[in-house]
């Protein structure tokens, strides 16, 4: 064992004398009863300690650098599968659809969907499920918010930016931004100003908007939606990976 020595000892009586029987049987016991002490302490070393005992060292958060995804065997079929489920919930939320006065853009379940999926999939898989949910809708799958399809909505560049939103929540999410409510407030804030980043300059553009009118008509009347989906994001995601822990 390392960093313990056995150590034989023998009485004074018997050191220069000559051997006896009672000498011998002395020495056994003293190697055995040594051999014996040495099994103890190894155990000791390797119990853990009791509850409520700190640790010397500090402990590694459980299930460190994953998201939900990864909790589900690897396998290329099973990242195939949440590619495309995960563009299928994209498309079936932006079905969910509340027009708004004046905007070419309706409230949705889209955006939602979309940085869910970032989350749970990780940078990479959601990354490739917003592309692919992207490229079909504009190949004429009737998916997008309130069965659009094509290239030439307004509201496509609020789809590009669920792009990016989905990559860069998806890699916060690996790093635990997603366990607790306030960090996951955070991180759907953040992916939500992504998406205004982008879809936004998009929709002057392509309305032929002044920004100022542009943020009126596609910023503004989504605030409040986009509170209550950070809401519900507060609540889904870090109670998932409470039952996870409890498993």
């Amino acid at each position: 064992m390392t960093g313990l020595t056995r150590v034989r000892v023998y009485p004074a009586a018997f050191v220069g004398s000559p051997p006896s029987p009672g000498a011998g049987l002395c020495r056994a016991l003293l190697v055995i009863g040594s051999a014996r002490w040495d099994s103890v302490a190894v155990s000791d070393m390797s119990t853990p300690p009791p509850r409520g005992v700190p640790m010397s060292t500090a402990a590694v958060p459980a299930r460190s650098g994953q998201v939900l995804a990864d909790l589900i065997p690897s396998s290329r079929v099973r990242d195939v599968a949440l590619v495309a489920g995960g563009a299928v919930l994209t498309g079936i939320a932006a079905q969910i659809a509340v027009p708004v006065p004046g905007s070419p853009v309706p409230v949705t379940g889209q955006t939602f969907a979309a940085l869910l999926v970032g989350t749970s999939l990780g940078a990479r898989r959601g990354l490739l499920s917003l592309a692919l949910y992207a490229l079909l809708g504009m190949a004429g799958v009737p998916w997008f918010a309130e069965g659009g399809s094509g290239t030439a909505a307004p509201s496509l560049g609020y789809v590009f930016g669920m792009l990016l939103a989905a990559t860069v929540v998806g890699a916060l999410a690996r790093r635990g931004a997603d366990r607790s409510v306030l960090r996951t407030a955070g991180t759907m804030l953040l992916g939500e100003a992504i998406i205004y980043a982008v879809g936004v300059p998009y929709l002057a553009l392509a309305a032929d908007m002044s920004l100022t009118a542009a943020i009126a008509a596609g910023l503004t009347p989504f605030l409040i939606g986009d509170a209550l989906k950070a809401a519900l994001a507060m609540g889904v995601l870090p109670t998932a990976w409470k039952l996870v822990d409890k498993r």
